[in-house]
Formats: structure tokens, C-alpha cells, sequence
């Protein structure tokens, strides 16, 4: 598969019905109704595993400097009762087995009981987010926002982080079921309250194209997918 040119300049590029009809509702029955606002760990179902293992990894194959391992899926479901917004933030965090200090690596956090550190930002610039919708998402849905280009600056505080909602191009990206958001991690996206009854799924999945340092290990090894 060629590479989208958009990826490299704007961090990030939609493809258009990566996954038909019939395989969205096999989705939905599969991962039902998230726990809150998402439902974390689910690479650990074989048939997510499965579609990131063949599908997903060749959408982001061209796009990372080594073979892309999947490494964190989570299943967002924005709907009435579960609705929420998220500010303007960057995907800083890996899902590691256990924590062990390493140079360069932290601060560690838990979430769900899984231990979280953030990476050398050089890592994270070789990773890759598929978000996979599962329904159509628009701007009364709560559909993600980005500012395109954000993900060449590196980690952001606080104050860049308002900086750039100055200086760069926020982008809808609406979407129909069915289609893939690429996304590099580093960039700084956010989404709205739904102010519509309809739902709107997404399967995010996490790819990385490098080797964690001794001792670090995945969440997922790749023995117990």
C-alpha cells in the first residue's frame, strides 16, 4: 500500500471505507457498550487482534521505520448517558507489563491497573493510531478535532499547547462508518460534547514500529495475543 501524502505534513489522513458494512456491525455486536466513556485492553479479544495483525497493519506498514506491532487498543462509545469532551492534548503514554526504570523513560502513571510511562519523544514519532469508526461522526456526534501539522513540535506544555490553537488549522475530521483516521500521536487533538442522540464508536488502535528497551515490555507480549 502507498504511502498518504497528507500523513507526513498534516499528522494525520483519512481512508475511506476500510471496513464494509457487515464488518462495522460485527464490530459493534462484538464490543457492545464500553464501560464509561471507553473500554481499554481490547487487542486481548482475538478477533480486534486478528483485524490489527492483517488489516490495520498494512494501512500503517508505509508509514514506520520498522515492523508495526499493535500495542494498545481502546474502544471509545460517545453516546447519551457516556457523553463527554476532551481538551487539547497529544497520546503521550505507553501500556508497559510492568514498570523498571529506564533513562529517559517516565514519569510512570496507572491507569486501570496497568502501568503507563512516557516515552523518548523520538519513540512516540514511530507510532501510529488507527481510529476505526464504527458509525458516522460529525460535529453534532463529537466527532475529533486536530491541528494539523502539531506533530513535528515534540511534546507540548500547557502554554505551547495554547500557542498553537493561535497559529494552526483546526480540522474536523468527520467521518463515515467504516472509514480509518491515521494519526500520529504527537498531534494535538481534542473533541466536543455530542449534542446528537446518535452514537458515535470508535476503535483506536496504537501501532509502534520500534523495540522497547531491556527490561520494558509491552502490555501485550506478542506470546499472549
Amino acid at each position: 500500500m502507498s504511502a498518504h501524502p497528507e500523513l507526513q505534513e498534516r499528522g494525520f489522513a483519512l481512508l475511506p471505507q476500510v471496513l464494509d458494512a457487515a464488518a462495522c456491525d460485527s464490530l459493534r455486536d462484538l464490543l457492545g457498550d464500553a464501560e464509561g466513556a471507553g473500554s481499554r485492553g481490547v487487542l486481548r479479544l482475538a478477533e480486534v487482534m486478528s483485524l490489527a495483525r492483517t488489516l490495520l497493519t498494512d494501512l500503517v506498514r508505509p508509514y514506520l521505520p520498522g515492523v508495526p506491532v499493535p500495542v494498545r487498543g481502546i474502544y471509545f462509545d460517545k453516546r447519551p448517558g457516556t457523553n463527554w469532551l476532551v481538551a487539547w492534548h497529544q497520546d503521550l503514554t505507553l501500556a508497559l507489563k510492568e514498570r523498571s526504570e529506564v533513562p529517559g523513560w517516565g514519569p510512570w502513571s496507572v491507569k486501570d491497573g496497568v502501568p503507563h510511562v512516557q516515552p523518548p519523544v523520538e519513540c512516540l514519532e514511530q507510532m501510529l493510531t488507527v481510529r476505526l469508526h464504527l458509525d458516522d461522526a460529525d460535529a453534532d456526534n463529537g466527532a475529533l478535532r486536530v491541528l494539523a501539522g502539531t506533530h513535528r513540535l515534540g511534546r507540548l506544555n500547557a502554554e505551547s499547547i495554547a500557542q498553537c490553537r493561535e497559529t494552526h488549522a483546526e480540522v474536523l475530521c468527520a467521518a463515515k462508518a467504516g472509514d480509518a483516521l491515521l494519526m500520529r500521536p504527537l498531534l494535538l487533538h481534542a473533541s466536543a460534547r455530542s449534542t446528537s442522540e446518535r452514537r458515535r464508536r470508535v476503535l483506536h488502535i496504537e501501532f509502534a514500529g520500534f523495540s522497547l528497551p531491556p527490561p520494558l515490555e509491552w502490555q501485550l507480549q506478542e506470546s499472549g495475543h
